[in-house]
């Protein structure tokens, strides 16, 4: 079984968000069941030095207005395809945004041409390497079955994955031209989406399955709450949509070896996890308080995190004698209130406001519980993190939040499964009355400690969606026969 993941980042090499980690650890997992796995990128100016290492497998004198080269490579365990198109994506700073905060205005050429380049190792091949499934992720992917179909092609097979149906990738209905798109395919049962040309929509119109990446956001895609509009074609496609929940790469976060944190430690050594506090306090201007818990956040600051809900409620956790560390950036509006929350806070509240990957690792290492109050949440990996390191997740009960932490109820606590705390619906009354939970519950330390050893122990790693993935690639595989026409742009 061959697949070819078709992503726009890839940790460690380029990241600004989970999709990165995702596409990094799963084809390392699906490569010990059996499954070769390509991961298709743009190279971006920080692969430079991959591009320089690899080998060209193919060329194309114009794509989109510039040559282009697919360069293969290994590296840090996974197999990659490189689309070197200088063109296209050599430029200084974000891999989405201008230096003015803005999407580049052409977008949607740079990722059509990762969507057509895709499609075009599916049907011809790459140095000898054709895919029995592309696997196409979000929204930068979505247009691999619409070329896919445009060429008529039976194989391969097409898998598409949303991460987050909020970024949909819609652009003027006249850029379908640039694109090399048929008129035959914009209209509501395939590319267009009320009047302009969607990637997302492409996707899930055309592609043979439909996953995401939990099984509560699966149903919650459903409803016109969560489905960003989309909702009605998701049902129409209900028979081949599932929810596989993410995971994490276990050996990259692993407090016991993990050489981002001041003191390793595991579930019998937790005493350790106070070196990192004190870290933490210094980093973040904060007052040693032991005897008090320390709440993290680590996220973008926007109104989907929930994070105009914690200012909210910060005057509750400071009365409460908690602090709280946070790293993050995003809306300026929220950049601004958690700067002044540290001033009138002071000691009790710290924030960074960016984004520094040490520093994630360490708040995941010392704190004592993380803050997750997302309105909407695909999956959601920071709890995940925080499950692993023993740093209990106070999260908002919502899709990949809500299937994996265990509320610490009056059932959950006598059966020693409670991982952490849940709240709904999502306001700030609410997650009022989680951070009261969580401070009574750490004031019972007998109490705290046993949810942190069965945090430690719940199963975060991608071992068995990783053979979800294998199975549905296994359906989709036998069988097919036939490559299609060739693509043209």
């Amino acid at each position: 079984m061959k697949v070819l993941f078709v992503a726009s980042e890839c940790a460690p090499f380029i990241k600004t968000g989970g999709l990165a980690d995702v596409i990094g650890a799963v084809p390392k997992v699906l490569g010990e069941l059996g499954v070769g796995v390509k991961v298709l990128l743009p190279a971006y100016p920080a692969l430079r030095n991959l591009v320089q290492a690899g080998k060209v497998v193919d060329h194309q004198d114009k794509l989109f207005g510039g040559p282009a080269r697919l360069v293969a490579v290994r590296a840090e365990g996974l197999d990659m395809l490189l689309l070197d198109a200088p063109h296209l994506y050599d430029r200084p700073g974000s891999i989405y945004l201008d230096g003015h905060g803005h999407d580049w205005a052409d977008n949607y050429l740079r990722f059509g041409a990762l969507s057509l380049t895709a499609a075009r190792i599916g049907v011809d091949g790459a140095g000898g390497w054709k895919p029995d499934v592309i696997n196409a992720h979000d929204w930068q992917a979505g247009l691999v079955p619409a070329y896919l179909k445009q060429a008529n092609a039976s194989v391969p097979r097409c898998v598409m994955t949303i991460h987050n149906i909020a970024f949909q990738g819609l652009f003027d209905s006249s850029v379908r031209h640039e694109l090399g798109l048929s008129d035959a395919l914009f209209h509501h049962e395939a590319i267009e989406y009320y009047g302009k040309l969607g990637f997302m929509k492409a996707g899930i119109a055309l592609a043979d399955k439909i996953t995401t990446v939990s099984p509560t956001y699966a149903r919650e895609l459903l409803s016109a709450e969560f489905g960003m509009g989309l909702e009605g074609l998701l049902q129409a496609r209900r028979d081949d949509l599932c929810g596989i929940l993410n995971g994490i790469d276990r050996d990259v976060w692993n407090p016991q070896t993990d050489p981002n944190l001041a003191a390793t430690y595991s579930s019998r050594s937790l005493t350790r996890r106070a070196k990192n506090r004190e870290v933490i306090e210094e980093w973040f201007g904060l007052e040693s308080k032991p005897d008090s818990p320390l709440f993290c956040v680590i996220s973008r600051l926007t109104s989907q995190k929930g994070l105009d809900l914690l200012l909210e409620t910060l005057p509750v956790l400071i009365e409460r004698g908690a602090q709280l560390a946070l790293l993050g950036s995003g809306d300026r509006q929220l950049e601004d209130g958690f700067r002044k929350a540290a001033d009138e806070y002071a000691g009790s509240v710290g924030c960074i406001i960016g984004y520094d990957e040490r520093l994630s690792h360490l708040l995941q290492g010392g704190s004592d519980a993380i803050l997750v109050p997302s309105r909407f949440e695909p999956c959601g990996l920071t709890q995940l993190y925080g499950l692993r390191y023993g740093t209990l997740p106070v999260v908002a009960k919502t899709g990949g939040l809500a299937d994996t932490v265990v509320n610490a109820d009056a059932a959950s606590l006598k059966s020693k499964r409670a991982t952490g705390l849940t709240f709904s619906p999502v306001n700030a009354d609410n997650l009022c009355v989680a951070i009261h939970r969580a401070c009574d519950l750490f004031a019972l330390p007998d109490t705290w400690h046993r949810m942190m050893l069965s945090a430690m122990k719940y199963p975060v790693g991608w071992d068995s969606s990783a053979a979800a993935y294998k199975t549905l690639y296994e359906t989709l595989a036998p069988g097919i026969s036939g490559t299609g026409k060739e693509i043209q742009p």
